[in-house]
């Protein structure tokens, strides 16, 4: 079941509108703060789509989701200082790798004493707990302040690929679909909507990696994907059309409603990634490729 239509879903937000989403508690919205992999790239040639990295929040039916804390989760942060306290969030890290969680240390609401935030992650290549892996990036001499000067409430889950969390009636769905990197998907479902965060896809996955993400993209409204993971010594334009081909393939086989890429590559500037839009549509007519401040409203 959707309304998300090509044509009509993409809007951005100014402030007045992203005040206005926290007053949809009959809604299901997603919204891209940061749509970059491996590493900020600041600059003009990557002004339209943005150089954050990875940063998703998902309203939905009044409660905050977040999905990874890349660069893009300080503009979140900024973005909720206007709102009336205390704030309640739920933050679920797909992995532990720094583009994940580096902006963590730079969100201001956790700052905040009246403010809590639930925090998920499984556990790292190395075995570290997801608030291990958040308190050592904040240790000198990485980081002048540690994580216990945040004043907020951070109650921190260890979750295990195919389980469930359940936020009344909002489900969110875990897998392991990534063993290399021991990456999380997850699809969070609300009524008879459903939206799937899956961005570790590797072109080269594993017979068991692919039935762990066929399961969570089945039949969703919305599939938020990456274009499969690339190296960055070995990424090259002219080889774009094998990075986006995964994507579309699950998406044709699980039937998924609307396709969205993210997690760009840092050396993909906006004309790039505006030949690849058009390629990916010729495939899945129905794909956008995510931009920062991309809202798509799914009910």
């Amino acid at each position: 079941m959707t309304n998300l239509d090509l044509s009509g879903s993409q809007s951005y937000l100014n402030d007045e509108s992203t005040s206005n989403l926290s007053s949809l508690a009959g809604k299901f919205i997603v919204q891209f703060w940061g749509v970059r992999g491996l590493i900020p790239t600041p600059g003009g040639h990557t002004s339209r789509y943005g150089g954050n990295t990875a940063c998703v929040e998902m309203q939905v039916a009044g409660k905050r989701l977040i999905f990874d804390g890349g660069t893009g989760l300080r503009l979140l942060g900024k973005a909720w200082q206007h709102l009336q306290q205390p704030l309640e969030a739920h933050l679920f890290f797909t992995n532990s790798q720094s583009n994940r969680i580096q902006g963590f240390p730079f969100f201001a609401p956790a700052f905040i004493a009246e403010n809590c935030f639930h925090i998920y992650g499984g556990a790292a290549s190395n075995g570290a707990s997801i608030k291990q892996c958040l308190c050592d990036q904040m240790l000198q001499p990485h980081f002048p302040y540690p994580l216990q000067v945040m004043q907020s409430d951070l109650q921190f889950y260890h979750i295990t690929p195919n389980s469930e969390i359940r936020l009344d009636d909002v489900t969110i769905t875990t897998a392991l679909i990534n063993q290399t990197q021991r990456s999380i998907g997850y699809r969070v479902t609300w009524q008879n909507y459903s939206v799937a965060y899956v961005t570790d896809i590797n072109m080269n996955a594993e017979q068991g990696e692919q039935e762990q993400i066929m399961q969570i993209i089945q039949g969703v409204d919305l599939l938020i994907a990456n274009a499969t993971y690339t190296p960055p010594t070995s990424h090259a334009h002219e080889s774009a059309e094998f990075l986006w081909q995964a994507a579309v393939e699950m998406s044709h086989k699980a039937g998924v409603q609307k396709l969205i890429i993210s997690h760009h590559h840092p050396d993909d500037h906006d004309d790039f990634l505006d030949q690849v839009a058009k390629e990916v549509q010729a495939n899945f007519p129905n794909t956008l490729l995510a931009c920062e401040g991309l809202v798509l409203p799914i009910v």
